[in-house]
């Protein structure tokens, strides 16, 4: 059955932004969650503490390959449909995380419930734009998308803080088994809220169909990212096997991508849409200073200062609290580059500050430095997905968002792998200042970039007319 058109007066009414918020939630909490459970899941599992770290480079590995895919599986088969499915996806990695015994258990829940979790975000960003454009509004109201930006920057921001409390409460299973009430809340706000989708043409030729997935490039993608993250983890050291081999898969990806009828990662209008591309790299380098953040601050608060995992979540609280409160301060706002210029001061701010804290530092000041970088995710989030929203063309939404999150994931493995290098032999404070410095370097060339970036002062957009064109679900 085909889906009502939205023509309402009230398009984005409470059921319909309830389920897309609480989807888009889903993914960056547990990108985050798992932070103060590291310790209690190694000692859990017999295993160095250094080896959980697979927990959060599996998850992040899966979320850079799968937040495309599935914005490209929504404009294949429609949005409700792919979302319903990633639900099912998350159900299933909160079960088996649950009731895992080893390690190998943990890390498959993790793909999955990554995997899962991986569609709210490109398909809320779809079906805002076709509810847009049935009610013919050249844009969705600005609450919606700072909504989503409050979904999918301050659930991420809290969720060491939440992962502590759920620990401290019910033990390290609950970071897992928490997935599955929200999941079927989710689903059911979904089947409530969002319309359905037209009617998939029968007849499709299902060659045609995987052509237009781009298996090849998602592959050479995941090998490029894998290598790459093993030629990193090694540092200091070059794992020059590793090193090689992203070089080559990252030729291939390229190379493959420049002649695919439909790629995985567009290569051309990459090139074409420069500012789509600064946007991507605005985006990758907020992401890899708040999440420095969590994780740095949040082993250095347990190590340096001798804390419970309970205890640190409470610590990191004001990043989650300070990440909203911006959010909802600037979504209202119809240029973000005044917004983005704040969020990269800021940024260098709490980096400088990050250099006078000690072991003899107070819970305030290390409070306090959390909420300033949650004060950078915030208004960074809205401001660059205004900035995408007005830069993509409306039938390559739910790809172009969720590249946007790939270069988020990407940014998060490799401030993973900064955390891994500072922190190599012991978790002190000569290591945190190490990464503020890195910090600092990169705040600098963000505030240049999105200063001297003529493109944020206007629109940006690619769409043309008043009214935005239906996205493609399938071709008939």
């Amino acid at each position: 059955m085909a889906r009502e058109v939205a023509t309402t007066s009230k398009p984005f009414g409470a059921g319909f932004v309830t389920a897309i918020l609480f989807g888009a939630a889903l993914n960056p909490i547990n990108s985050s969650v798992i932070a103060t459970g590291l310790v209690a899941i190694a000692t859990a599992m017999d295993v160095p503490v250094g080896r959980t770290s697979i927990l959060i480079s599996s998850l992040y590995l899966t979320c850079a390959v799968a937040q495309p895919t599935t914005g490209r599986l929504a404009e294949e088969f429609g949005p409700r449909r792919v979302f319903l499915l990633g639900i099912a996806v998350v159900l299933a990695g909160g079960v088996l995380g649950a009731v895992a015994d080893n390690l190998a258990m943990l890390v498959w829940a993790r793909v999955l419930i990554g995997f899962g979790t991986s569609a709210g975000y490109p398909t809320a960003m779809m079906l805002i734009r076709r509810r847009a454009a049935d009610a013919g509004l050249d844009h969705p109201p600005s609450t919606v998308l700072g909504g989503i930006a409050i979904a999918g920057g301050a659930t991420m921001a809290i969720g060491p803080s939440l992962g502590g409390l759920l620990i401290g409460w019910f033990g390290w299973r609950s970071v897992f088994a928490v997935n599955l009430p929200f999941a079927v809340v989710a689903g059911l706000l979904a089947l409530w809220g969002i319309p359905r989708d037209p009617d998939v043409p029968t007849g499709r030729a299902w060659r045609a169909v995987i052509s237009r997935l781009d298996l090849a490039g998602i592959a050479a993608f995941t090998a490029a990212l894998v290598s790459a993250l093993v030629a990193l983890e090694g540092l200091p050291h070059v794992r020059w096997p590793a090193l090689v081999g992203a070089v080559v898969f990252s030729t291939g990806l390229v190379w493959r991508e420049l002649r695919a009828a439909n790629p995985f990662i567009d290569v051309r209008l990459l090139v074409r849409n420069r500012a789509l591309s600064r946007t991507y790299l605005r985006a990758g380098l907020t992401v890899f200073g708040t999440y420095v953040v969590l994780y740095g601050v949040t082993q250095w608060i347990e190590a340096a200062h001798g804390q419970t995992a309970f205890a640190a979540g409470l610590i990191m609280l004001p990043i989650g609290a300070a990440s909203a409160l911006a959010s909802q301060a600037v979504s209202g706002r119809k240029n973000p580059r005044m917004t983005l210029i704040v969020a990269a001061v800021l940024f260098i701010g709490g980096s400088v500050f990050i250099l006078t804290l000690s072991k003899s530092s107070s819970v305030f000041a290390i409070s306090a430095v959390t909420a300033i970088f949650g004060a950078v995710n915030g208004a960074g989030i809205v401001g660059n997905q205004l900035a995408l929203y007005r830069q993509t063309p409306a039938d390559t939404i739910g790809t172009a968002s969720g590249l946007m999150r790939t270069s988020q994931y990407v940014s998060s493995i490799a401030s993973a792998v900064l955390i891994g290098v500072v922190y190599s032999r012991t978790v002190d404070s000569a290591g945190l200042h190490h990464a503020a410095l890195i910090l600092i370097g990169m705040s600098v060339v963000l505030l240049l970039m999105t200063v001297f970036d003529r493109r944020l002062s206007g629109s940006g957009s690619t769409t043309t007319g008043r009214t935005l064109r239906r996205p493609r679900f399938a071709d008939s």
